[in-house]
């Protein structure tokens, strides 16, 4: 399985997915990202588009799978964006597919949109968490952990979290409450899944 998820053409193949994937999302948040540049300072825009800039550090974690830096300051950037990628993967993947579904409990709409939604980001957290393994990420998740812990506290101290189904709108506590213990849960599966880089040098040379 795990020579299977490292050949060069499965991973060619994820890209073919995750780049058409992170550019729809980021068009996806068009409307919230004009809506904020209109109404909040320009520093809050990077804090908005959440799930696609997930996927952006994937696809970065898989194109540098591909082509790894050789440098000590490229490998230690490479370990930053990976450990960014399984954990926001992870946690944005699980919010989205959690937010649709308890929308649509409270009685709101779920058209194909919300499937194809759905669909797309339970891959997002599935493919992070397999390979996770295959990253250098595991010293830098406390990294990831704090920012992604910030994005959180931006998002609802200045109200720029992901525009919620209209059913959840008297629910944002209990949505703010659910984010940020997904984030420590994220970072935790992250930490599980990932590999200590030492011992895989240690059984390497043995």
């Amino acid at each position: 399985m795990d020579k299977l998820l490292k050949h060069r053409a499965i991973i060619w193949l994820l890209l073919a997915v995750n780049i058409p994937g992170t550019i729809y999302g980021y068009i996806w948040y068009g409307n919230q990202l004009a809506y904020t540049a209109a109404h909040y300072p320009g520093w809050l825009l990077p804090f908005v588009p959440d799930s696609p800039t997930a996927s952006l550090f994937f696809t970065l974690a898989l194109i540098l799978m591909l082509y790894p830096p050789k440098t000590v300051t490229g490998v230690s950037v490479r370990a930053v964006i990976e450990a960014l990628a399984v954990v926001t993967s992870v946690k944005y993947g699980i919010w989205a597919v959690s937010i649709i579904v308890a929308g649509g409990y409270q009685g709101g709409p779920v058209d194909w949109r919300d499937w194809m939604l759905m669909i797309s980001h339970t891959g997002m957290a599935v493919e992070a968490l397999l390979y996770a393994r295959f990253f250098i990420c595991r010293k830098m998740i406390p990294v990831a952990l704090l920012w992604t812990l910030l994005n959180d506290t931006v998002d609802y101290s200045f109200g720029v979290y992901p525009w919620l189904p209209a059913t959840l709108e008297d629910d944002v506590l209990q949505v703010q409450i659910f984010t940020f213990l997904l984030t420590l849960v994220s970072a935790s599966a992250a930490w599980l899944a990932s590999r200590d880089v030492r011992l895989l040098r240690q059984r390497a040379e043995q």
